[in-house]
């Protein structure tokens, strides 16, 4: 024995550290009946430094913090009651000293490790931390992939075969569960998945090796433990995690809640101004706050929706590609969202646990705490504690969801993988599902299972993948959402077993809400609610029916309901009022004057606004205030003649009302290329209108080289009909050319091109596809706002695909 045995014990656990001559191990125990053995150490530049090594110092501490939770299982103040043991150890072959840490909580313990005293850095070349597991039965687990959207399955631990799965693992052994799980990262680590060899559950890196330096040197390795109920209800993760600043933790602008998103629906609607007033004005309807605009948004009109949606109470988010944020200068485009009033960002495509990827998401975290972001990761990995160090991130991905409809429709999300998931993957934070799919092509679960994924699942946003108008067509279902909750207070496990249903109760104020998912044939399940802490509860049950849902209200403490075929149910249970949500009313909007300011000679501009309003500008903008509501706009000096910035004016309620103002750089004398100017507004048929290519498809940038009657054209706008296009000439323009005609890639159809000039038409022509293309030459002199339009020639004709090519502007000296 080279060091005597150390323990440290919490409410019950207790884990017991052994460093022996040539390994070291940890005991985890509850009233000293053993639960887990896990061997430790670590390889720091190809040495084991668990072999060898002997006990310097241990010291025992007591870690009382507290935390405040923005979203997620439980809502508000929290406190951290943790034992702590750090045993300091030498390594004799290397002479490197470095520690073990231990930390033990009612319902987990973890460990880390610590080279406090490294000169200079090292490479850590393994985590030799290990679990045996041969006392387990069962395991529920997903075959690892750095965005963890495999199915979870459960499996006997007899059956399961060697390799590499993700985490959250969760192992049963009689009554007792055991989820292993990670906390505590950041860009001084890679992360790591589990490797199974017969019984043993290893740390496998994500990096062969990572360079470490003084200090911790990996994230915890956390084992929360206990029953179901305490598994599910679990905070560990949370709490293990470096404490948020305090300016971050006060952040009043982090408001989770429910948003309309309509791409799951509509693949190509990211690129539609109405389809997303339409689903802004669903999410007022449903008193949701937020709505997500996925692939296709483009900036012309963006500012238009913010000012829309936050009259109605609705926040904007984005969608975007991890890479467009990649390095400084692309991070910056942070800056100019937030300077149009969007709330949050969702960020996809990640796909990795490398130390490089995490520093990535170091940078990100950073800004998007500065500006006031909210962020969700999609194609990211799971939740690793940032849930209390940065409170804006309101979701993540790493779970196979609903998207899984879109993409493979021969291949539908099962009952078994849904229930796995609250007694997995949510167990250690928010998830983005993306639940209630009623629509979903070959769908095996039952309406009241859809239903029910809105409560049983957890996100800090919760984003509802069908169309709005589906949910308005199922009163039931329609109403249910319209009531749920925006945050939990609090979460209960009422009952079940990742093999069989989960029947999860969230708490907001006075109210419970419960959610069933259930696998398997039909049966009745019995609902008990003495952990509600109700005195006389009634509950309104929405369950499945014949052709649809139903709905009942029953009274007591405890109901039952007949489950159907992969099956489920929800209900609000309150000892008061059970329904209270409304519409939202629309608010007044800040005004800002004029809309439409002219930069002068030193690329500034005046505009007057509503008192007591905050002036948002893009990035080199500023706005100095200059009393009785005026405010100075200055611009960058170096903005391209034809530029427009944005002037955002919102008002000081939360969330805010929004209004805009564009500033625009003066045209001068010369010719401008029409598509290199930036557009006032625009309206598409299918997707963004398209720069210097063909309109190809609904996404942006998805054309093709502009080809009319077998010319091509290097330069233009492409749309679609019916299409218009408005571009601010402010008098300054003396004529307009263009060659428009029909792109080759809609064979067979028609259009009328029309240009006009504050609202007077000023010519048109009607184009044929494989006739070549048009000359148009017009006298645009005085013109303020010019109008681009493709519309049909006879009503019912198809959507022709027209090309503005080699469109020209001619300014000459003093004509304005």
């Amino acid at each position: 024995m080279v060091g005597e045995g150390q323990l440290v014990g919490n409410g019950g656990l207790e884990a017991s550290v052994v460093v022996g001559e040539s390994s070291i191990a940890m005991t985890v125990s509850r009233r000293r009946q053993p639960l887990a053995v896990v061997a430790l150490g670590i390889g720091v530049d190809g040495v084991d430094l668990g072999a060898g090594s002997v006990v310097v110092r241990s010291s025992e501490f007591a870690v009382v913090e507290k935390w405040f939770a923005h979203s997620g299982k439980a809502r508000g103040e929290h406190l951290v009651d943790h034992r702590e043991l750090r045993v300091e150890l030498h390594h004799a072959g290397t002479g490197r000293d470095w520690t073990i840490r231990v930390r033990v909580s009612a319902d987990g313990v973890a460990v880390r490790y610590a080279m406090p005293e490294l000169p200079g850095t090292a490479m850590l070349t393994s985590d030799n931390t290990s679990l045996d597991l041969s006392a387990f039965s069962r395991a529920w687990v997903l075959e690892y992939q750095t965005w963890y959207e495999t199915p979870r399955v459960g499996v006997d631990l007899a059956d399961l075969e060697p390799g590499a799965y993700g985490f959250p693992f969760l192992a049963r052994s009689g009554d007792d569960y055991l989820l292993v799980s990670e906390s505590g990262i950041d860009g001084r680590y890679s992360g790591a998945h589990a490797a199974m060899s017969g019984t043993t559950l290893g740390f496998e890196l994500a990096d062969t090796a990572v360079e470490i330096a003084r200090g911790d040197v990996t994230p915890w390795r956390v084992f929360v433990l206990g029953s179901l109920a305490e598994v599910v209800e679990s905070l560990l993760v949370d709490e293990l995690a470096s404490p948020v600043t305090p300016e971050l933790a006060a952040a009043e602008w982090i408001r989770p809640g429910r948003a309309a998103w309509s791409w799951w629906s509509d693949f190509y609607s990211g690129a539609q101004l109405a389809q997303q007033k339409r689903f802004v004005d669903a999410a007022a309807e449903f008193s949701w706050e937020h709505l997500l605009i996925d692939c296709g948004w483009e900036e012309t009109w963006v500012p238009e929706i913010v000012a829309y949606a936050s009259l109605r109470g609705v926040q904007v988010h984005l969608w975007t590609v991890w890479h467009d944020l990649d390095g400084p200068e692309k991070l910056a485009q942070l800056a100019l969202w937030r300077s149009w009033g969007v709330a949050g960002i969702k960020v996809d495509f990640m796909e990795s646990e490398s130390k490089d990827r995490y520093r990535w998401y170091d940078a990100v975290l950073r800004e998007t705490a500065r500006l006031g972001l909210m962020v969700n990761f999609h194609g990211s990995v799971i939740p690793r504690g940032w849930a209390r160090t940065w409170p804006q991130v309101i979701g993540y991905e790493a779970i196979r969801g609903s998207e899984y409809y879109v993409f493979y429709d021969d291949a539908p999300l099962t009952a078994e993988h849904n229930v796995i998931q609250p007694f997995t993957r949510n167990v250690v934070g928010a998830m983005d599902y993306t639940p209630v799919a009623f629509s979903a092509p070959g769908r095996v679960t039952s309406d009241g299972h859809e239903l029910a994924l809105s409560v049983v699942f957890e996100c800090g946003i919760t984003h509802f993948a069908d169309d709005v108008a589906v949910y308005a067509e199922r009163p039931l279902a329609a109403r249910f959402l319209a009531e749920l909750a925006p945050v939990w207070d609090e979460t209960v496990l009422l009952s079940g077993t990742p093999d069989t249903e989960a029947v999860i109760a969230r708490r907001r104020g006075d109210r419970w809400y419960v959610g069933c998912v259930a696998v398997g044939d039909r049966r009745v399940v019995t609902v008990e609610l003495d952990r509600l802490g109700l005195t006389d509860p009634v509950a309104w049950i929405v369950e499945d029916a014949v052709g649809g849902l139903a709905e009942r209200t029953v009274s007591g403490r405890s109901f039952e309901v007949s489950l159907a075929l992969n099956g489920g149910f929800v209900a609000i249970v309150s000892d008061g009022q059970l329904f209270r949500s409304t519409p939202r009313v629309a608010a007044d909007a800040p005004t800002v004057v004029p809309a439409l300011a002219v930069l002068d000679a030193d690329n500034t501009a005046v505009v007057t606004t509503t008192a007591g309003v905050r002036v948002r500008v893009a990035p080199g903008w500023s706005a100095e205030p200059l009393g009785h509501e005026r405010w100075r706009i200055q611009a960058p000096s170096d903005l391209e003649p034809g530029s427009l910035g944005v002037v955002t004016v919102e008002s000081t309620s939360l969330p805010p009302a929004i209004a805009h103002a564009r500033a625009v750089v003066p045209l001068v004398a010369g010719v401008h290329r029409v598509s290199a100017l930036p557009m006032l507004a625009f309206q598409n048929e299918s997707g963004p209108v398209e720069r210097d290519q063909s309109n190809g498809g609904g996404n942006p940038a998805d054309g093709s080289p502009m080809h009319v009657a077998g010319v091509y054209f290097a330069d233009g706008l492409g749309v679609s009909t019916p299409s218009s296009v408005e571009l601010y000439f402010g008098g300054h323009a003396g004529r307009f050319t263009a060659r428009v005609g029909v792109d080759d890639e809609t064979p067979g159809t028609r259009a009328r091109a029309v240009v006009s000039g504050d609202g007077r038409e000023l010519g048109s022509v009607v184009l044929e596809a494989g006739e070549p293309a048009a000359e148009l030459d017009l006298d645009v002199s005085g013109v303020q706002v010019l109008t681009l339009s493709t519309r049909e020639v006879a009503a019912g004709d198809p959507a022709a695909h027209v090309d503005w090519a080699s469109a020209r502007l001619m300014v000459m000296e003093g004509i304005a």
